[in-house]
């Protein structure tokens, strides 16, 4: 079994960790009909709107 000769710095460590540093949180964008946040070219889960027409019927 394959077992590490000298401890893994904690630079180098870093260094190959560092990509997951950059990501962000996604964009989001206000709902045209409801004024909610919704993430963008999806359909409002909200109201179930989308482009200004409702997509998924509400049935309650």
């Amino acid at each position: 079994m394959a077992v590490p000769k000298r401890r893994t710095s904690s630079a180098r460590r870093d260094k190959r960790r560092s990509p997951n540093m950059k990501m962000t949180a996604p964009a989001l964008s206000t709902c045209s009909k409801c004024h909610e946040p919704k993430l963008p070219h999806r359909v409002c889960p909200n109201c179930n709107y989308y482009d200004g027409k409702e997509v998924v019927s509400s049935e309650s």
